[in-house]
């Protein structure tokens, strides 16, 4: 599947459903590189993930116990992932004209029994997180492994989907309308989580944040 084609899919499911899930959707070489790259980061790159933003973050693992290290382009795999990242971002904007104006996104590491309970990667009229994108680095993952992304309908506590963390998956959601959560993992799992912003910045506030 070319790029085109794969963004056009995004888009389409994105509109009809609010969320997507493609395997094999990144491309290998890059999703070869990035696997490398997380696994080689020395222990200190990663700081162990919070809830909430700015003066209302927190540290409580009774919710979420992974490990983090912000993405940049400091690195050809970093450079590679943002500038694919900014193609879909660029493609949706044409497609679905969401007005998206930035993207972030980090690595994430759980390890065994880490896992994080359900909760929004947005809320309504709080943030500027729309768009939620997951992909997995783990090859040869099996079942026994656990750590799946259970991804929740707005008013239920059914979910709608599980989806196993397997190296190349790619999952995208709107962020105010998808609860979700990962389960405990039995081995090192790791990911990128990432969020394309709109702006919205005012005469007193520059949003997102420089």
């Amino acid at each position: 599947m070319s790029a085109s084609e794969l963004f056009d899919r995004i888009a389409n499911e994105i509109y009809q459903q609010g969320y997507c899930v493609i395997r094999n959707a990144l491309p290998e070489a890059l999703g070869v590189a990035l696997a490398s790259e997380v696994r080689s980061l020395p222990e200190e790159s990663f700081s162990r993930a919070g809830i909430g933003r700015q003066a209302d973050h927190k540290n409580i693992e009774a919710i979420r116990r992974d490990e983090i290290c912000w993405i940049d382009q400091s690195t050809t795999a970093g450079r590679d992932w943002l500038l694919w990242a900014d193609g879909l971002q660029q493609a949706l904007n044409r497609r679905l004209f969401l007005g998206l104006f930035s993207f972030e996104s980090h690595y994430a590491h759980y390890r065994a029994g880490d896992f994080y309970k359900v909760h929004l990667d947005a809320f309504r009229g709080q943030q500027n997180r729309v768009l939620t994108v997951v992909t997995y680095l783990n090859p040869d993952w099996t079942d026994a492994d656990g750590g799946e992304l259970l991804i929740y309908p707005e008013k239920s506590n059914k979910p709608l989907l599980s989806v196993k963390p397997e190296f190349g998956t790619l999952v995208v959601f709107l962020s105010e309308e998808f609860p979700h959560e990962v389960l405990p993992t039995m081995t090192d799992r790791y990911s990128i989580a990432g969020w394309y912003r709109i702006n919205t910045s005012d005469s007193n506030r520059v949003d997102p944040e420089l």
